[in-house]
Order: structure tokens, then C-alpha cells, then sequence
């Protein structure tokens, strides 16, 4: 039988959460609120605050379970893959347009599993760029150039 004790590792996290938020509640701190329909600069800032101010209680409060697993071996691939590939598409998005970068950055990102075949990889990338343009180009309408001025020769 477990016996229940305090795990260290979610009660840091948990408070390092409650911290942040009243930070951040703080620093929004005489800012106008306004209403949920009419928000001035201080109503975002400070509702996202209270839920990570609850988001971390809820964590500080679950460190008093059964004791976790301890942590495995630190995932250096998907960290050196996942990271990446978002500063990758900012980076180039401009130069390259949305579809090149999001390819590339799809691409980059999906490496991340030691799963993941090259072919399969790519069908995955295409199936993102093609969903995204979808939704953000035709659906939303979003002002953005799909290639970019790095491809016009």
C-alpha cells in the first residue's frame, strides 16, 4: 500500500503559479477594468491572473496525493525540435509568406517523435499548411501574403 505524502515537485510548481499570477494581478493594479463587453487595459491582465492564481492553487493543493512517479529522462529532441519551430515561423514568415514558413516550421516540429517517418512527416506538414489556409485565409479572411517576397525571383 502507497502511503500519502507531499510531493515537493507540485507544490513548487503550484506555488510558483500562485506568485506569477499575483504578480501580474498586482501589476495591473489601477488600471481601468471597464465590463466583460467594454474592457479597458487592466480587465484582461487581471482575469488571466485569477485563473493562474487557481490554476495553482488547484496544483498546490494536489501535492498533498500519493506521492508521483519520479520524473524520467528529460526529452531533449522534442525540445530542441518543438522550441524552434515557432520562433522558425516568425522569423520567416514575412520573408518566405505563411505557407513556406508553416510547412517549414510543421516540418521542423514533427521530427520531435522518434516515430515519425520523413514521409510521413511531410504529409502531416502539407496537411497543416492546408488546413490553415483553409481556416485562416478563406474561412477568417486574415491579411496575410501566402509566399512571400524571398520566393519572387
Amino acid at each position: 500500500m502507497k502511503s500519502i505524502s507531499f510531493d515537493a515537485t507540485e507544490a513548487i510548481c503550484g506555488g510558483f503559479f500562485i506568485a506569477l499570477g499575483l504578480f501580474f494581478a498586482w501589476q495591473s493594479y489601477g488600471l481601468e477594468l471597464g465590463t466583460a463587453f467594454r474592457m479597458g487595459p487592466g480587465y484582461f491582465p487581471l482575469v488571466l491572473s485569477i485563473i493562474l492564481v487557481a490554476l495553482g492553487t488547484f496544483i498546490f493543493v494536489r501535492a498533498g496525493k500519493i506521492q508521483g512517479e519520479p520524473l524520467g529522462p528529460i526529452a531533449w529532441r522534442g525540445i530542441f525540435l518543438i522550441l524552434p519551430a515557432p520562433i522558425f515561423f516568425g522569423m520567416t514568415v514575412r520573408g518566405l509568406g505563411f505557407v513556406p514558413a508553416l510547412f517549414c516550421s510543421a516540418l521542423i516540429a514533427s521530427f520531435a517523435s522518434h516515430k515519425m517517418k520523413p514521409w510521413m512527416a511531410v504529409v502531416l506538414s502539407i496537411g497543416i499548411t492546408i488546413f490553415s489556409v483553409a481556416v485562416f485565409d478563406y474561412g477568417l479572411g486574415l491579411p496575410f501574403q501566402r509566399f512571400g517576397p524571398w520566393l519572387n525571383f
